[in-house]
């Protein structure tokens, strides 16, 4: 290995192993069963049909099986003791904006990162596909701290995508192997998707995958994408353009700031519906904190 990579790995190793020991903490002591039960719901898997007997869960009689034989029967259910998370790294370069200390790409990667951990520490299998400028990056789910922790590692390791995107393609449809990703991992597995979500309609195959997976979208947003800042002209390089681009905070881009704005919060609604299942990290706040209480809410959704 050379100096170089050596160097890629070991930094987002060292961030790994600082923020593990805040994990540990997270789910020990303040998520307790929210992450696994927000995820599984109910937390069972249909097993087979058997004989109702006295004290059984009515809401389980299967009624055509009891119609059929004449006399009652419940579906039986068996614990699934073991969750799959597919995380989808949708890295387009305008996650490289970022007007405070750090870039959207940074504060997403670090959110990837702590849910890849969150399920080492519950035992789950975690697995990611990475979509940058060249051909798709794809890790199967694998299980254990060791095992995860390498491919968090590979995945904060990937170098910043260098390209010019075409028309239409900022949100992945064309990057990201949506097809693979009908087959990469057992149902109702979790699926992830994390990027910056420009308006764009939902990639080809995606009610598919919908309803094959428990899926949710991870975002960040900067403040400057919430309210432009005011003060005078402002100078700032625009990733997605490849450019610098000077602001005049006048009416005009203010006025097509809040269009671009409603169109892609009605993009992110279209794509996943239930507000439970959208997370948006603002760039200049908590990572961890901001997943925790993420979690937290989910636990409340009907069946969790």
């Amino acid at each position: 290995m050379s100096v170089e990579s050596a160097e890629l790995v070991s930094s987002p190793l060292a961030l790994l192993r600082q923020l593990e020991w805040r994990v540990r903490h997270a789910v020990e002591n303040v998520l307790s069963g929210e992450y696994r039960s927000s995820f599984r719901g109910r937390g069972m898997e249909f097993d087979q049909v058997v004989r109702y007997e006295f004290g059984d869960d009515v809401r389980d009689i299967d009624w055509n099986v009891t119609a059929r034989l004449g006399e009652p029967y419940r579906k039986k259910f068996v614990e699934e003791r073991e969750v799959t998370v597919l995380l989808v790294f949708d890295d387009t370069p305008s996650l490289r904006f970022g007007s405070g200390s750090r870039t959207k790409r940074d504060a997403l990667l670090e959110l990837a990162g702590l849910v890849m951990l969150l399920g080492a520490v519950n035992r789950d299998r975690v697995g990611f596909v990475h979509a940058g400028s060249g051909e798709p990056l794809i890790q199967p789910p694998v299980r254990g701290r060791g095992a995860i922790m390498h491919a968090a590692a590979t995945l904060l390791s990937q170098p910043v995508p260098r390209f010019a995107p075409e028309p239409g393609s900022e949100a992945g449809a064309g990057r990201v192997p949506w097809r693979f990703l009908a087959r990469a991992a057992p149902k109702h597995s979790v699926l992830i998707w994390l990027g910056d979500f420009a308006p764009a309609p939902p990639p080809e195959g995606w009610s598919v995958l919908r309803r094959r997976y428990q899926t949710m979208g991870f975002r960040v947003d900067d403040p400057w994408e919430m309210e432009l800042p005011t003060g005078g002209l402002i100078s700032t390089f625009d990733p997605a353009a490849g450019q610098l681009v000077t602001l005049e905070g006048s009416s005009a881009e203010r006025a097509a700031q809040a269009q671009w704005r409603q169109q892609r919060e009605e993009s992110y609604a279209e794509l996943f519906p239930q507000p439970l299942s959208r997370l948006i990290l603002r760039d200049d706040t908590d990572a961890l904190e901001t997943l925790v209480q993420f979690f937290k809410a989910r636990q409340h959704l009907p069946g969790g």
